[in-house]
């Protein structure tokens, strides 16, 4: 391994047992240890996202051999390399998907999960694209497969992985109707470039069958899974596709079988955690080589995809990120700053 001169430990979050939002504190630990084919990474800012929430409630645990320190994203500096790590040099700027581990000052995860921050980015931009643009990418690309010229319904587009789904799905040419819980944040979804924004406390069906006249949306990209899977399938065209990425309103629902079959619907879904390193390994190629290009801050595109960061957080104050995250008023993403 080589690495810059280096601390024997490091600062980062943790909690005693599952609970609020102010079980979260700080200590410190050893630092982390890499292996053959990982970076240590010196992070700068560190995303915050559902998942991280659900994990200190408990009903989220970490995979096996995955740190349990939270966070799943960041930015920052590669300060060590793995013996086999060639793509990567000691002090490159990278954003980088984690094991988790995310929320402290140092962060160990595979080199091939790692991007290159995009030119003119700020590392709190990059920070928040990373988890949203992976579960996306995999998920409305990958598994759905959405392609030019087709209509996706996009539930929670106002929310870090709803805003990422209705960009991405904007750049690559889709017609996007979008769901959310006011009306100031619908007025949020249109800005990103949604067709329609609905505010999903009312009937969502019949104003997206007008929209279509009629046909349907071709995609369902569903946050929301319970009470909401019978009326995305009410929503979707022939042959459309749904695919479940969170579960918002409940992991259970009595669903139409027979609307699936009669509509020859395709309904699949994912979690990205414990997917393997290299089916991430996949999603990042694709990301590097279809989005990316994409990113240069002198490109219009760049404007368009660079997420909103709602607020940032210091680190010690990775309780109050969370609170506001739960109480489901940000529009956009929220970060913790490390350095």
């Amino acid at each position: 391994m080589s690495a810059h001169s280096l601390p024997q430990n490091y600062l980062h979050v943790t909690f005693d047992e599952p609970g609020a939002p102010d079980v979260l504190h700080l200590i410190r630990s050893q630092l982390p240890k890499i292996e053959e084919d990982q970076v240590l990474i010196r992070v700068h800012v560190a995303g915050v996202n559902g998942p991280d929430l659900a994990q200190r409630k408990g009903v989220y645990p970490a995979p096996t051999g995955a740190s349990s320190i939270l966070g799943l994203e960041v930015a920052g500096e590669v300060v060590a390399l793995g013996s086999k790590v060639t793509r990567w040099q000691l002090g490159e700027r990278v954003c980088a998907l984690v094991p988790g581990g995310g929320y402290g000052e140092y962060v160990a995860t595979y080199a091939d999960h790692c991007l290159p921050i995009p030119h003119g980015w700020r590392d709190s931009d990059a920070a928040a694209i990373v988890e949203t643009f992976f579960t996306v990418w995999g998920n409305l690309f990958m598994r759905a497969g959405l392609k030019v010229g087709e209509t996706v319904l996009i539930h929670g587009g106002s929310g870090g992985v709803g805003s990422a789904a209705v960009v991405l799905a904007k750049a690559f040419g889709a017609k996007v109707i979008t769901t959310s819980g006011s009306n100031e944040k619908c007025e949020h979804c249109v800005t990103l470039g949604a067709e329609l924004a609905l505010n999903y406390r009312s009937d969502f069906v019949t104003p997206v069958m007008e929209h279509t006249q009629g046909r349907g949306v071709d995609v369902v990209f569903d946050m929301a899974g319970g009470d909401f899977i019978n009326q995305n399938l009410k929503a979707l065209a022939m042959d459309g596709r749904m695919v479940s990425v969170a579960m918002q309103r409940g992991a259970t629902a009595e669903v139409d079988i027979f609307r699936i079959m009669a509509k020859r619907i395709r309904w699949t879904g994912s979690t990205l955690r414990p997917q393997s390193v290299g089916a991430k390994a996949e999603i990042t190629t694709q990301l590097l080589e279809r989005v990316w290009p994409l990113l240069d801050c002198e490109l219009e595109s760049s404007t368009q995809l660079k997420p909103h960061v709602f607020a940032e957080f210091p680190l010690y104050e990775c309780a109050k990120a969370h609170t506001l995250m739960e109480a489901g008023e940000h529009r956009g993403k929220l970060v913790l700053r490390v350095e």
